[in-house]
């Protein structure tokens, strides 16, 4: 295993080469597609209209990282695994009106969003963003594109849904960060958004784990 700090690890997935970026996003050339999961958009606005005090912003800054990635590879589609938006009060007017922005900033893109269980709650955004809607498996050979990790398809899964962190230990010290893990049969991103929190997971023999500080992505044994 290479200990070097990369912004991007290559990986070969049903024959694919795909690029694990430390940016929490994953790039298959071929394609020119950049897969995202878990964005979240408008969470932030939904606790607020819970009267929860967090702080705004996230919305700009979920955006701001989608266009680093658009500026930084060669991106024709975008596709997003499920949790586009968080709640039906994601729907909030400052928050539709700067996707809107966004959207006509790039207006060549095509943008797909696999349903999750949080666009189940939120509703489909609205049609002036011009994002195809679907249902998983979402499939384009050799991937079947999914929210939900487990679902059975005979091609191999991409999904989000877990937001999988990954604990290092060094010593007395641990610092936990974003991973992907990735298996024989499927791949689970993490969670791209700027407010979505994560959970532990542990890998199980044969599966392989890259965490990634945001600016370096790279394998850990396991």
């Amino acid at each position: 295993m290479s200990a070097l700090v990369s912004t991007a690890a290559p990986a070969w997935l049903a024959g694919e080469l795909v690029m694990l970026l430390a940016q929490k996003a994953l790039y298959w050339p071929r394609e020119k597609m950049l897969v995202v999961a878990d964005i979240h958009f408008g969470k932030a606005a939904s606790f607020r209209a819970l009267g929860v005090p967090v702080p705004g912003g996230t919305t700009v800054a979920n955006i701001g990282a989608l266009d680093a990635l658009i500026g930084q590879y060669d991106v024709d589609q975008i596709l997003f695994l499920g949790d586009f938006m968080h709640a039906r009060a994601a729907h909030a007017t400052a928050t539709l009106e700067a996707m809107r922005e966004w959207r006509w900033r790039h207006p060549r893109l095509r943008m797909v969003v696999v349903r999750g269980n949080h666009d189940a709650h939120a509703g489909d955004p609205p049609a002036s963003l011009r994002i195809d809607m679907v249902d998983e498996p979402h499939a384009l050979t050799p991937f079947a594109f999914c929210h939900h990790p487990d679902v059975l398809v005979p091609a191999y899964v991409l999904a989000g849904h877990v937001h999988p962190l990954y604990r290092l230990h060094h010593g007395w010290e641990s610092l936990t960060l974003p991973c992907f893990l990735l298996s024989g049969t499927r791949a689970v991103l993490p969670s791209f958004g700027a407010f979505t929190g994560g959970h532990a997971v542990v890998p199980e023999p044969g599966e392989r784990l890259f965490v990634t500080t945001g600016d370096a992505v790279f394998e850990v044994p396991v």
